[in-house]
């Protein structure tokens, strides 16, 4: 399974939430989902299997932790898609500006300018 297929699930992500803040056990991660241990377990397996789980072993339990550099290949593709965002035109900026200075003249109650046609 890779980063993408694990993070897919709602139950994983939020696993991985949970393990940014620190390791945690089966049974700790269990008591905070509507779901069974062993599911809890399951889903801890496929989350290591993607690499963004580890588990240390400490006496009969295992600790899970988060492996930050599993989630790179999320990471570089998410930075793409900022890095392509098209920027605002010079040209939007122009006329923003134009309307913000149009809208503060009629507030200050300033008149327009008449030509020369509507005085005649």
């Amino acid at each position: 399974m890779d980063a993408f297929a694990a993070i897919a699930d709602p139950v994983r992500r939020s696993l991985l939430e949970r393990l940014a803040s620190g390791p945690a056990r089966v049974v700790d991660l269990a008591a905070e989902h509507p779901i069974s241990r062993p599911a809890i377990s399951k889903h801890l397996r496929l989350l290591v299997e993607a690499g963004l789980v580890a588990a240390d072993q400490h006496g009969r339990e295992r600790h899970y932790r988060l492996v930050r550099a599993g989630l790179a290949p999320v990471r570089s593709w998410t930075d793409a898609l900022v890095r392509t965002a098209p920027p605002i035109p010079a040209s939007a900026l122009d006329g923003l500006d134009l309307e913000v200075r149009r809208t503060s003249r009629d507030r200050r109650g300033t008149p327009t300018p008449r030509t020369h046609e509507e005085t005649a």
